[in-house]
């Protein structure tokens, strides 16, 4: 690999990198979001189930 490749590389990398850590907290919401989803879910059909 010559310079120019490298610093392509090391670009790219970086650009992931940065990519990575913008996506990171839209992601964990959204895993939490589904999470308190499923527990109302699951809470309505208990009570449901109890009447």
């Amino acid at each position: 690999m010559n310079t120019n490749q490298i610093e392509g590389l090391i670009g790219m990398l970086t650009v992931l990198g940065i990519l990575a850590l913008l996506l990171a907290p839209s992601v964990a919401g959204l895993v939490r979001e589904r999470r308190v989803d499923r527990e109302i879910r699951n809470a309505g059909r208990l009570i449901r189930t109890r009447v």
